[in-house]
């Protein structure tokens, strides 16, 4: 089903059911699809056209997926903006997508030419009709994080989306009972693709959660009594360092899905013993659609991978030279399939360094153990290189986030005057904890060679984020050269 008509298909076969929900809004099939005829008759007066972009600058809300399919209904593609960017991170973003109106609603940066309060609940008539049907039309600009240099925006089409949200409603297994909580940004591919397009494809619903806040988390659960949802590692860091007297009722979820960052086995084996959800990690990036690998959610999880490549696409390891490893050696990880993207929006030469031969090269390394399960080891950029000898910052990682005491863990490389670049660990205890540099130092000893030991260990309140909560290495290089150290 092309995903313009998918309000109308769920209003034609069940009208009444819930559709979408937040902490404002609830919506039946027959609601949604009436606001998103009335929001797609709005953007076309505003001049919207097939081949255009609507840039939506929005808090996680239903009126953000209104948008989103009152756009897909005329032929437009979206990009969504992080509300948090600064108005000149902002304005970029829109320029670089040609956006021809930017639809906000005044909590995020000033450059909104719409505002949100413009969509009306109920159409005029009917509405514009849905376009025809074109998979290969662009339906989302989704602008990458920004850590090697300028955002780029990732060109995913309505193939593409189609292709991954088939994927996931497989391999997750989702139907018509399933209720998906919404609690990852909607400016990211994770939070469209897992938590709404696939449930609602999948003739089940959606609520959105507003910001996330620990305390308020399993309150939500509770209240809404969703089947699954999607995060990233920091967010269980945080749910599994909840007080003690937090014991909410899970019985409604039926599994947790991990993304984004590999998560520590340690702290799958922690939020699974207190709150008895299973958590299924996968791996996939923005150029990927969202995700490649998962582990099966009837079959063997294996904590400290990534899971099995997701049926109907191709997963491989490479060496430097792109010949295939197949011995269990560590390599670059490649991708090929439907999911794959169309390209980086106006940057072809980039496109074909990253798209080759149809194999989209993610930039991460990683082996497949005795079993086909994917293991990433870390990203090449991230490869320390001390004295000739390759540390991958994932394995001191691993080392540390064993011991108790620890909750996070990041190590980044510091430049060295002999040595070229020595590990370096930054780290953050759970509440209450206490250890010491020294202690954790003796706790590698135990573990590491002698060269993959950290050179420090930096004992820190918080670790930085990027906008999707991934753990922002280059905010901690950039700490380490204004320190102007190279002593290890």
């Amino acid at each position: 089903m092309h995903n313009a008509v998918l309000p109308d298909e769920r209003a034609r076969r069940n009208p009444s059911a819930a559709c979408i929900a937040d902490d404002e809004l609830q919506l039946t099939n027959s609601a949604f699809a009436g606001r998103v005829r009335a929001a797609a008759g709005a953007l076309q007066r505003r001049g919207v056209e097939p081949g255009d972009v609507v840039a939506v600058v929005l808090p996680n809300r239903v009126e953000l997926v209104v948008a989103l399919f009152a756009a897909w209904r005329l032929g437009a593609a979206v990009t969504p903006v992080n509300p948090a960017l600064t108005a000149a991170e902002a304005r970029y973003q829109i320029e670089d997508s040609g956006a021809v109106v930017v639809l906000g609603d005044g909590s995020g940066p000033d450059v909104a030419t719409m505002d949100v309060a413009d969509l009306p609940a109920v159409a005029a008539g009917a509405g514009p009709a849905p376009v025809p049907a074109d998979p290969a039309a662009l339906a989302l600009l989704i602008h990458t994080s920004g850590t090697t240099g300028r955002p780029k925006g990732v060109m995913l089409d309505h193939a593409n989306l189609t292709a991954m949200c088939a994927m996931a409603i497989a391999s997750v297994g989702l139907g018509p009972s399933d209720h998906s909580l919404l609690v990852l940004p909607l400016f990211h591919v994770n939070g469209i693709v897992v938590s709404v397009l696939s449930p609602l494809l999948a003739g089940g619903r959606a609520t959105i959660a507003g910001r996330f806040r620990p305390a308020a988390f399993f309150p939500a659960v509770e209240a809404v009594r969703p089947t699954y949802f999607s995060a990233v590692p920091a967010i269980y860091a945080m749910l599994a360092t909840l007080p003690e007297e937090v014991r909410p009722d899970t019985s409604s979820l039926r599994l947790a899905i991990c993304g984004a960052a590999p998560m520590p086995a340690e702290l799958i084996g922690r939020f699974e013993r207190r709150y008895r959800i299973p958590i299924v990690e996968g791996y996939g990036l923005s150029e990927g659609t969202c995700a490649s690998t998962i582990n099966p959610v009837g079959g063997i999880r294996k904590p400290g991978t990534v899971g099995l490549p997701i049926p109907g696409q191709e997963v491989a390891i490479v060496d430097a030279r792109g010949r295939r490893v197949t011995d269990g050696s560590p390599g670059e990880v490649v991708v090929r399939g439907p999911n794959v993207m169309c390209g980086y929006l106006n940057r072809p030469e980039e496109t074909a360094r990253t798209v080759v031969d149809g194999w989209l090269h993610t930039g991460d390394v990683g082996r497949f153990d005795e079993d086909g399960y994917l293991v990433l080891v870390d990203r090449i950029k991230d490869m320390i290189i001390r004295g000739g000898e390759n540390i991958y910052p994932k394995e001191i990682e691993s080392v540390l986030h064993s011991h108790p005491a620890v909750l996070e863990v990041a190590v980044v490389g510091r430049a060295h005057t002999v040595l070229g670049e020595v590990p370096v660990a930054f780290v953050t205890l759970n509440p209450g904890a206490t250890a010491t540099a020294a202690q954790l130092h003796e706790h590698c000893a135990g573990s590491l060679s002698t060269y993959k030991r950290p050179a420090d260990i930096v004992m820190v309140p918080t670790l930085p984020r990027n906008p999707v909560g991934k753990i922002d290495k280059i905010r901690l290089r950039d700490r380490l050269a204004e320190s102007g150290s190279t002593a290890g």
